[in-house]
């Protein structure tokens, strides 16, 4: 039995993954979607220390050790790429393989915004303005994206601010990205090719790519879908 540990990206918390982890557990598998320090349900726990990168990388590994779980595909998307990324790392042989779904992922030293030259003005003024989070998405920025104004409103209506310092705070990596087993998942829609740092990672004999007809968020326009990808990692 494999062990899935699901981490949805920015805004977002362990609710998006419902219809995907209802396809796994069917399959027979154990599934523990995640939401990490900040977000959704976790959005007022109070901590002694700021929320940055580390903690939401510390928030998978912990979950995964305590629960003492092996052959464990961990599973990124968008923004959580880069905190799985570093967690695939970290939890060694428990690691089966792991997924980023339509996501960023981590490069030593490099934080979310210093991978998007073009928005992170945007996304650090949106921070300031926000009392240290990034505002969520409004909906009329899902558009395109395969999504029904039904998922919208769903997506929209639990989104929550995202913990800006989770963007700011520098990824750490031990050991070159593209040793590690891995699965891409390339959403079409939202841009037809992955970026560079990820095509330089799929020159690696350890690394796949699978695309999807579909946007950004295929956890709600495409979830079977989504889900029978996973099983077949």
């Amino acid at each position: 039995m494999t062990h899935f540990v699901l981490v949805a990206g920015a805004w977002l918390g362990s609710w998006a993954w419902d219809d995907v982890v209802a396809d796994l557990r069917a399959a027979g598998h154990d599934v523990h979607a995640l939401t990490l320090s900040g977000l959704a349900e976790r959005r007022q726990e109070r901590r002694d220390a700021p929320i940055g990168q580390e903690t939401h990388v510390q928030d998978i590994v912990d979950a995964v050790e305590r629960l003492d779980l092996r052959d464990v595909v961990l599973v990124g998307h968008s923004y959580s790429g880069i905190p799985v990324g570093q967690a695939a790392e970290r939890i060694g042989d428990r690691l089966a393989r792991v997924v980023f779904v339509d996501s960023n992922v981590p490069k030593d030293g490099e934080s979310f915004v210093s991978a998007w030259p073009d928005g992170r003005a945007a996304v650090e003024a949106s921070i300031a303005e926000s009392g240290g989070f990034w505002a969520p998405l409004t909906a009329e920025e899902y558009e395109g994206q395969g999504l029904t104004d039904e998922q919208i409103t769903r997506i929209v209506s639990g989104a929550t601010p995202h913990p800006g310092g989770t963007l700011t705070e520098a990824a750490k990596l031990h050991r070159p990205l593209g040793e590690l087993p891995a699965t891409y998942i390339k959403c079409l829609l939202d841009w037809p090719e992955p970026s560079p740092d990820v095509v330089e990672l799929l020159k690696s004999e350890q690394w796949r790519l699978v695309e999807m007809n579909t946007g950004h968020w295929p956890m709600f326009s495409q979830p079977h879908e989504l889900a029978q990808i996973l099983l077949n990692a």
